[in-house]
Protein backbone atom coordinates (compact mmCIF):
# COMPACT_ATOMS: atom_id res chain seq x y z
CA UNK A 1 0.00 0.00 0.00
CA UNK A 2 1.04 3.23 -1.11
CA UNK A 3 1.43 5.68 2.16
CA UNK A 4 -0.46 9.50 1.70
CA UNK A 5 1.87 12.54 0.61
CA UNK A 6 2.34 14.46 3.47
CA UNK A 7 1.80 18.28 2.50
CA UNK A 8 2.27 21.47 3.92
CA UNK A 9 -0.28 22.36 6.09
CA UNK A 10 -0.44 26.14 4.70
CA UNK A 11 1.03 27.88 1.69
CA UNK A 12 2.23 31.21 1.42
CA UNK A 13 1.24 33.11 -1.74
CA UNK A 14 3.04 36.32 -3.31
CA UNK A 15 0.89 37.90 -5.92
CA UNK A 16 2.87 39.55 -8.77
CA UNK A 17 -0.23 40.01 -10.94
CA UNK A 18 0.55 43.99 -10.58
CA UNK A 19 3.98 43.42 -11.66
CA UNK A 20 4.67 40.23 -13.52
CA UNK A 21 1.03 40.23 -14.76
CA UNK A 22 0.66 43.91 -16.31
CA UNK A 23 4.43 44.06 -17.67
CA UNK A 24 3.15 41.74 -20.27
CA UNK A 25 0.16 43.16 -21.30
CA UNK A 26 -0.43 45.92 -24.41
CA UNK A 27 -3.20 47.41 -22.31
CA UNK A 28 -1.46 49.94 -19.71
CA UNK A 29 -3.54 51.06 -16.73
CA UNK A 30 -4.19 54.02 -14.97
CA UNK A 31 -2.30 54.51 -11.45
CA UNK A 32 -5.37 54.58 -10.09
CA UNK A 33 -6.43 51.38 -11.76
CA UNK A 34 -3.61 49.94 -10.25
CA UNK A 35 -4.14 51.28 -6.80
CA UNK A 36 -7.54 49.81 -6.83
CA UNK A 37 -6.88 46.39 -8.01
CA UNK A 38 -3.76 46.06 -5.58
CA UNK A 39 -6.10 47.22 -2.37
CA UNK A 40 -8.56 44.41 -3.35
CA UNK A 41 -6.24 42.00 -3.84
CA UNK A 42 -5.04 42.91 -0.18
CA UNK A 43 -9.16 42.71 0.60
CA UNK A 44 -8.96 39.13 -0.74
CA UNK A 45 -6.75 38.34 1.77
CA UNK A 46 -3.15 38.75 -0.14
CA UNK A 47 -0.53 39.31 2.58
CA UNK A 48 2.19 39.53 -0.20
CA UNK A 49 2.01 41.44 -3.09
CA UNK A 50 4.39 42.61 -5.73
CA UNK A 51 3.32 45.90 -6.40
CA UNK A 52 5.87 47.23 -9.06
CA UNK A 53 9.15 47.43 -10.70
CA UNK A 54 11.41 50.39 -10.79
CA UNK A 55 12.66 49.39 -13.82
CA UNK A 56 13.71 51.84 -16.96
CA UNK A 57 10.24 53.77 -18.39
CA UNK A 58 11.50 53.01 -21.59
CA UNK A 59 12.07 49.00 -21.43
CA UNK A 60 8.76 48.66 -19.46
CA UNK A 61 6.66 51.32 -19.91
CA UNK A 62 3.56 49.61 -17.78
CA UNK A 63 6.02 49.90 -14.67
CA UNK A 64 6.71 54.16 -15.39
CA UNK A 65 4.50 55.26 -12.57
CA UNK A 66 5.65 52.57 -10.45
CA UNK A 67 6.66 55.57 -7.21
CA UNK A 68 3.14 57.12 -8.14
CA UNK A 69 1.48 53.70 -7.42
CA UNK A 70 3.40 53.44 -4.07
CA UNK A 71 2.23 56.94 -2.81
CA UNK A 72 -1.31 56.22 -3.44
CA UNK A 73 -1.71 53.16 -1.73
CA UNK A 74 -4.03 52.77 1.17
CA UNK A 75 -1.54 50.39 2.80
CA UNK A 76 -2.85 47.43 4.78
CA UNK A 77 -1.72 46.23 8.11
CA UNK A 78 0.71 43.53 8.11
CA UNK A 79 0.39 42.88 4.21
CA UNK A 80 4.04 43.63 2.86
CA UNK A 81 4.02 45.64 -0.85
CA UNK A 82 7.21 44.69 -2.59
CA UNK A 83 8.93 45.70 -5.80
CA UNK A 84 11.56 44.48 -8.08
CA UNK A 85 14.76 46.29 -8.96
CA UNK A 86 17.58 45.31 -11.20
CA UNK A 87 20.14 47.81 -10.24
CA UNK A 88 21.08 50.30 -7.45
CA UNK A 89 19.20 53.37 -9.17
CA UNK A 90 15.71 51.58 -9.27
CA UNK A 91 16.94 50.51 -5.59
CA UNK A 92 17.19 53.92 -4.52
CA UNK A 93 14.22 54.87 -6.15
CA UNK A 94 12.20 51.76 -4.53
CA UNK A 95 13.47 53.14 -1.05
CA UNK A 96 12.11 56.27 -1.60
CA UNK A 97 8.89 54.98 -2.76
CA UNK A 98 8.80 53.42 0.83
CA UNK A 99 8.49 49.88 -0.31
CA UNK A 100 8.15 46.98 2.13
CA UNK A 101 10.76 44.52 0.15
CA UNK A 102 13.13 44.59 -2.67
CA UNK A 103 13.67 41.98 -4.78
CA UNK A 104 17.02 42.31 -6.84
CA UNK A 105 16.50 39.86 -9.41
CA UNK A 106 19.34 38.40 -12.04
CA UNK A 107 19.33 35.49 -14.33
CA UNK A 108 21.11 32.13 -14.20
CA UNK A 109 22.44 32.32 -17.50
CA UNK A 110 24.80 35.12 -19.22
CA UNK A 111 22.39 35.49 -22.18
CA UNK A 112 19.00 36.11 -20.61
CA UNK A 113 20.88 38.53 -18.02
CA UNK A 114 22.30 40.49 -20.86
CA UNK A 115 18.60 40.31 -22.79
CA UNK A 116 16.99 41.48 -19.23
CA UNK A 117 19.03 43.88 -17.13
CA UNK A 118 21.76 44.84 -20.09
CA UNK A 119 24.73 43.34 -17.86
CA UNK A 120 26.57 40.57 -16.93
CA UNK A 121 26.47 37.90 -14.17
CA UNK A 122 29.17 39.73 -12.78
CA UNK A 123 27.97 42.64 -13.03
CA UNK A 124 24.36 41.96 -11.48
CA UNK A 125 26.02 40.47 -8.27
CA UNK A 126 28.24 43.41 -7.78
CA UNK A 127 24.97 45.77 -7.92
CA UNK A 128 22.81 43.52 -5.59
CA UNK A 129 25.50 43.57 -3.05
CA UNK A 130 25.12 47.60 -3.24
CA UNK A 131 21.45 47.13 -2.71
CA UNK A 132 22.15 44.48 -0.09
CA UNK A 133 23.89 47.78 1.94
CA UNK A 134 21.00 49.95 1.05
CA UNK A 135 18.34 48.11 1.67
CA UNK A 136 19.74 47.01 4.99
CA UNK A 137 20.66 50.73 5.93
CA UNK A 138 16.42 51.89 4.97
CA UNK A 139 15.33 48.60 7.00
CA UNK A 140 13.82 47.26 4.17
CA UNK A 141 13.57 43.45 3.43
CA UNK A 142 16.01 41.95 1.01
CA UNK A 143 14.80 39.44 -1.63
CA UNK A 144 16.40 37.62 -4.46
CA UNK A 145 15.03 35.93 -7.64
CA UNK A 146 17.02 33.56 -9.75
CA UNK A 147 15.33 34.04 -13.16
CA UNK A 148 15.13 31.54 -15.96
CA UNK A 149 16.83 28.62 -13.39
CA UNK A 150 14.28 25.73 -14.85
CA UNK A 151 15.92 26.77 -18.82
CA UNK A 152 16.71 29.18 -20.90
CA UNK A 153 15.06 30.18 -24.10
CA UNK A 154 18.72 31.29 -25.61
CA UNK A 155 20.93 28.78 -23.82
CA UNK A 156 18.53 26.13 -22.96
CA UNK A 157 19.49 23.72 -19.88
CA UNK A 158 21.11 25.41 -17.25
CA UNK A 159 23.10 23.28 -14.81
CA UNK A 160 21.95 23.02 -11.31
CA UNK A 161 25.33 23.60 -10.02
CA UNK A 162 25.04 27.26 -11.56
CA UNK A 163 21.84 27.67 -10.21
CA UNK A 164 23.21 27.08 -6.26
CA UNK A 165 26.39 28.60 -6.63
CA UNK A 166 24.34 31.78 -7.59
CA UNK A 167 22.26 31.22 -4.77
CA UNK A 168 25.22 30.98 -1.95
CA UNK A 169 25.89 34.23 -3.41
CA UNK A 170 22.77 35.95 -2.79
CA UNK A 171 22.22 34.64 0.53
CA UNK A 172 25.85 35.46 1.24
CA UNK A 173 24.57 39.00 0.55
CA UNK A 174 22.02 38.71 2.79
CA UNK A 175 19.01 37.86 1.23
CA UNK A 176 16.62 36.89 3.43
CA UNK A 177 14.85 34.68 0.73
CA UNK A 178 15.88 33.35 -3.06
CA UNK A 179 13.03 32.69 -5.55
CA UNK A 180 14.02 30.61 -8.51
CA UNK A 181 12.02 31.37 -11.37
CA UNK A 182 10.74 29.41 -14.64
CA UNK A 183 10.87 32.39 -16.78
CA UNK A 184 9.53 30.67 -19.95
CA UNK A 185 8.22 27.39 -18.25
CA UNK A 186 10.71 24.97 -19.20
CA UNK A 187 10.34 23.58 -15.91
CA UNK A 188 8.62 19.62 -15.57
CA UNK A 189 8.19 18.28 -12.35
CA UNK A 190 11.50 15.71 -13.08
CA UNK A 191 13.60 19.32 -12.78
CA UNK A 192 11.26 20.63 -10.06
CA UNK A 193 12.28 18.04 -8.08
CA UNK A 194 15.91 18.11 -8.88
CA UNK A 195 15.93 21.82 -8.27
CA UNK A 196 14.01 21.57 -5.07
CA UNK A 197 16.14 18.66 -3.72
CA UNK A 198 19.19 20.43 -4.63
CA UNK A 199 18.49 23.47 -2.75
CA UNK A 200 17.43 21.62 0.08
CA UNK A 201 20.67 19.67 0.60
CA UNK A 202 22.72 22.80 -0.34
CA UNK A 203 20.68 25.08 1.71
CA UNK A 204 18.90 22.84 4.64
CA UNK A 205 17.89 25.89 6.77
CA UNK A 206 16.71 28.17 4.21
CA UNK A 207 13.28 28.32 2.82
CA UNK A 208 12.82 28.18 -1.14
CA UNK A 209 10.17 29.93 -3.32
CA UNK A 210 9.01 29.29 -6.60
CA UNK A 211 7.65 31.14 -9.71
CA UNK A 212 6.62 29.12 -11.85
CA UNK A 213 5.07 29.36 -15.44
CA UNK A 214 2.05 27.35 -17.39
CA UNK A 215 3.58 28.45 -20.35
CA UNK A 216 3.30 24.69 -21.41
CA UNK A 217 0.94 23.61 -19.17
CA UNK A 218 3.11 21.76 -16.38
CA UNK A 219 2.28 25.02 -13.69
CA UNK A 220 -0.13 23.25 -11.32
CA UNK A 221 1.50 19.58 -11.78
CA UNK A 222 5.08 21.68 -11.05
CA UNK A 223 3.24 23.10 -7.43
CA UNK A 224 2.26 20.05 -6.46
CA UNK A 225 6.05 17.69 -7.04
CA UNK A 226 6.77 20.94 -5.17
CA UNK A 227 4.66 20.29 -2.39
CA UNK A 228 5.28 16.69 -2.13
CA UNK A 229 9.03 17.89 -1.47
CA UNK A 230 7.94 20.69 1.45
CA UNK A 231 8.04 24.26 -0.37
CA UNK A 232 5.42 26.18 0.74
CA UNK A 233 5.86 29.63 -0.79
CA UNK A 234 4.52 30.00 -4.25
CA UNK A 235 4.46 33.21 -6.76
CA UNK A 236 1.21 33.47 -8.85
CA UNK A 237 -0.58 35.72 -10.84
CA UNK A 238 -4.27 37.29 -10.85
CA UNK A 239 -6.31 35.74 -13.99
CA UNK A 240 -2.94 34.21 -14.86
CA UNK A 241 -1.84 37.01 -16.69
CA UNK A 242 1.65 37.75 -17.51
CA UNK A 243 5.44 36.94 -18.69
CA UNK A 244 8.67 38.62 -19.13
CA UNK A 245 8.99 40.74 -22.07
CA UNK A 246 12.31 39.99 -22.68
CA UNK A 247 12.38 36.29 -23.21
CA UNK A 248 10.43 34.40 -26.25
CA UNK A 249 7.73 31.91 -24.93
CA UNK A 250 7.61 33.15 -21.86
CA UNK A 251 3.71 33.84 -21.18
CA UNK A 252 1.81 31.72 -18.55
CA UNK A 253 2.33 32.84 -14.92
CA UNK A 254 0.42 30.09 -12.82
CA UNK A 255 -3.29 32.20 -12.11
CA UNK A 256 -3.66 32.73 -8.55
CA UNK A 257 -7.45 31.68 -8.33
CA UNK A 258 -6.82 28.49 -10.22
CA UNK A 259 -3.81 28.06 -7.42
CA UNK A 260 -5.60 28.61 -4.77
CA UNK A 261 -8.94 26.53 -5.94
CA UNK A 262 -6.66 23.57 -6.00
CA UNK A 263 -5.11 23.96 -2.87
CA UNK A 264 -8.39 24.48 -1.05
CA UNK A 265 -9.55 21.05 -2.38
CA UNK A 266 -6.63 19.38 -1.10
CA UNK A 267 -7.23 21.26 2.54
CA UNK A 268 -4.21 23.34 2.25
CA UNK A 269 -4.97 26.97 3.70
CA UNK A 270 -4.11 30.44 2.43
CA UNK A 271 -5.71 32.45 4.38
CA UNK A 272 -7.02 34.17 0.80
CA UNK A 273 -10.95 34.74 0.34
CA UNK A 274 -11.44 32.47 -2.63
CA UNK A 275 -14.60 34.49 -4.38
CA UNK A 276 -13.02 37.45 -3.13
CA UNK A 277 -10.47 36.84 -5.38
CA UNK A 278 -12.70 35.56 -8.57
CA UNK A 279 -14.28 38.86 -7.89
CA UNK A 280 -10.66 40.92 -8.63
CA UNK A 281 -10.27 38.73 -11.44
CA UNK A 282 -13.57 39.23 -13.22
CA UNK A 283 -12.74 43.19 -11.98
CA UNK A 284 -9.26 43.00 -13.78
CA UNK A 285 -10.93 41.29 -16.76
CA UNK A 286 -13.07 44.70 -17.41
CA UNK A 287 -9.77 46.88 -16.87
CA UNK A 288 -8.11 44.94 -19.59
CA UNK A 289 -10.50 44.45 -21.94
CA UNK A 290 -10.43 41.18 -22.37
CA UNK A 291 -10.74 37.28 -20.93
CA UNK A 292 -8.23 36.51 -18.39
CA UNK A 293 -6.65 33.09 -19.08
CA UNK A 294 -7.70 31.59 -15.68
CA UNK A 295 -10.04 28.46 -15.48
CA UNK A 296 -11.55 28.88 -12.13
CA UNK A 297 -13.32 31.82 -13.39
CA UNK A 298 -14.71 30.28 -16.23
CA UNK A 299 -15.80 26.80 -14.50
CA UNK A 300 -16.67 28.21 -10.92
CA UNK A 301 -16.04 27.30 -7.41
CA UNK A 302 -16.52 23.54 -5.97
CA UNK A 303 -19.86 24.17 -4.12
CA UNK A 304 -18.55 22.42 -1.12
CA UNK A 305 -15.61 24.28 -1.03
CA UNK A 306 -14.51 26.71 2.20
CA UNK A 307 -13.66 30.11 0.42
CA UNK A 308 -10.48 30.48 2.96
CA UNK A 309 -9.28 26.93 2.42
CA UNK A 310 -9.37 25.72 6.24
CA UNK A 311 -9.49 22.02 6.53
CA UNK A 312 -13.08 20.59 5.83
CA UNK A 313 -14.94 18.52 8.15
CA UNK A 314 -15.00 14.92 7.49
Amino acid sequence: MIAAPRFPSRVSIREVGPRDGLQNEDVILSTAQKVRLIERLADAGLVLIEAGAFVRPASVPQMADAAEVFAALSRRPGVVYSAIVPNVTGAKRAIAARVDAIQVFLSASESHNRSNVNMSIGQSLAQAADIAALSRAAGVQFEAVVSVAFGCPFEGDVPLERVMDLTARLFDLGAQQVTFGDTTGMGHPGLVHDLTQAFYARFPQERLRLHLHSARGAGLANVLMALHLGVDCFDASVGGIGGCPFAPGAPGNICTEDLVHMLHEMGISTGIDLPALLDVARMLEGMLGRTVPGQTIKAGLCKHLPPDGSPRLP
